[in-house]
């Protein structure tokens, strides 16, 4: 039977309603606390007159009532929308006022700096203060809730009736140009996609997954859908230091953890205690391709955890993985589709690649989010019919067309190549910058590293190499340009190399290529 997002964790509740459903700083909530609070949340969102689909942000940090907040809302039949908490005010007030949020779940602190933008927000009604502090003033058109009092109230619980092709959130994604989109998913889309990676990971009630994902990052959020499906513990954690992790893998004796390319290429440098890693059975790493040298020192680090490559995007939560008994047979390969997803690779007139051959990736099936919030020209961009359906069906089923260049070779194993809006045409030929990324980390004089293409008069775009140095090596243009050379080449060999401290990175904690682009287009133009 199809089942509804906020039903992962009231079943688990059914099952075993003393289990730990979430760690937080050393404290615990279990299934049946939470989903009594998850239903006393939705009544209160009811009480506050909120109709079916409304939309209710949540811009906290990782703790319990963030969680509560995200499925007591979609309990209640209305649509939440996770604001990552380093977003600042403009970036906030974005997604505020482009999904029509209704209710603001937040701390006193950012409602108060928040204090001119939300009165700029036509929609918002109410604005619900987690935490001790008092309500603070707020802008004489919204109304202050104290979560404490609220969510202890007792309101009535009259929850709208959903089905599972409803939405169930909007998730905010950035692209290479504009502000971010609102992908729309629905719980069909939230919970299939849950059930698939249970499947392959082989989550268990047992397991205790370390969340260190925003939650605002569909990848980060499906740390929680994936526990509450089995019954798992998620143990919240927002990091400071890479390193801050080893430490609570240990004390939480964590077996399970996601994490993205710039957060494993920083703990792979790390001293990794047995305890740290002696319950730890997988890893998985999605948001971009992860470089064969942090993958070597991963495992030698975890050699009993099995590791898992996935490749996603938020328009249909997850596509593929690489099961692990594949790794030394398929060095870079991202995997085939995930349980109930195909995975295409077509040319531009949809027809099917032969094996090898560059094309566009495509999923089709129910993992396909609804589209872009109020945004039918990029839904339509994106958001395409499926290739290959049959003539005579009147409705079509739209597919994912990902903008991803991909390749599959003769036993249908998926290779990425690049975005078509990351790829660099340098000199005539097209250049995959994890092609060059792979080479500079595997020489170990680099911590982070992102090559771009930028303007250049003659070669059309030129390589820049922003990188900064490992720990204990000098910023040495002559050392890491003589790898290039010997490793790549001649077209793909960095123009310049850009020595940074670090890495800017967007909210998911991805390199954010669209600005350093930005920041170094007129470095051969001026």
């Amino acid at each position: 039977m199809t089942r509804l997002l906020h039903e992962l964790a009231l079943e688990s509740a059914a099952r075993a309603d003393a289990a730990v459903a979430l760690r937080f700083k050393g404290e615990s909530l279990a299934y049946g606390a939470l989903a009594a609070q998850v239903d006393s949340c939705a009544a209160g969102l009811r009480a506050l007159g909120l109709e079916r689909l409304d939309r209710v942000a949540i811009y906290l940090p990782k703790q319990f009532e963030n969680v509560i907040a995200m499925f007591g809302a979609v309990r209640a039949g209305c649509v939440f929308v996770p604001v990552n908490p380093v977003l600042k005010g403009p970036q906030a007030q974005h997604i505020l006022r482009d999904c029509n949020v209704r209710v603001l779940v937040t701390s006193a602190e950012r409602a108060t700096a928040l204090y001119d933008i939300l009165g700029a927000c036509p929609d918002l009604q109410h604005v619900v203060i987690v935490g001790d502090a008092p309500v603070p003033a707020l802008p004489p058109a919204l109304t202050g809730v104290a979560w404490r009092d609220w969510i202890r109230a007792g309101h009535p619980a009259n929850f709208h009736r959903v089905i599972d092709q409803d939405m169930a959130a909007i998730f905010y994604t950035s692209g290479s140009t504009g502000r971010p989109k609102g992908v729309v998913l629905s719980h069909s889309n939230m919970v299939t996609g849950a059930e698939s990676v249970v499947q392959y990971l082989e989550n268990r009630a047992s397991d205790r997954l370390l969340a260190v994902l925003p939650f605002s990052f569909d990848y980060g959020f499906s740390q929680l859908s994936t526990a509450f499906c089995v019954g798992a513990s998620a143990v919240l954690m927002d990091h400071l230091f890479a390193r801050d992790i080893v430490t609570m893998m240990a004390r939480e004796q964590v077996t399970g953890l996601a994490g993205v390319p710039p957060l494993w290429s920083q703990l792979a440098d790390l001293k990794w205690p047995d305890e740290s890693v002696g319950e730890l059975r997988y890893i998985t790493n999605s948001g971009g391709a992860m470089p064969g040298a942090t993958l070597a020192k991963l495992r030698q680090a975890m050699p009993k955890a099995s590791v898992f490559l996935m490749y996603g995007l938020t328009e249909a939560f997850r596509s593929t993985y690489l099961p692990p008994s594949e790794l030394d047979r398929r060095p870079g390969s991202m995997g085939k589709a995930i349980p109930n997803a195909e995975i295409m690779v077509v040319r531009p007139d949809g027809s099917r690649c032969a094996p090898n051959e560059p094309g566009e990736l495509v999923h089709r099936g129910s993992l396909v989010a609804l589209g872009y919030w109020n945004d039918p020209e990029k839904t339509a961009e994106r958001y395409k019919p499926a290739p290959g359906r049959p003539a005579g069906l009147m409705t079509p089923e739209l597919a994912v067309w990902s903008g991803d260049t991909v390749r599959a070779d003769e036993d249908g194993f998926l290779y990425f190549i690049g975005r078509r809006d990351e790829m660099i045409k340098t000199s005539g030929y097209r250049v995959s910058p994890s092609e060059i990324e792979e080479i500079v980390f595997a020489s170990g004089l680099v911590a982070d590293a992102a090559a771009v293409g930028v303007p250049h008069p003659t070669l059309g775009q030129a390589v820049v190499l922003v990188a900064a140095p490992a720990d204990g090596k000098p910023a040495d243009d002559a050392a890491l340009l003589d790898v290039c050379r010997r490793d790549l080449p001649a077209f793909m060999v960095p123009a310049k190399i850009d020595w940074r401290v670090s890495l800017p990175r967007n909210p998911n904690g991805k390199y954010d290529r669209s600005r350093l682009a930005a920041e170094l287009k007129a470095t051969f133009t001026a």
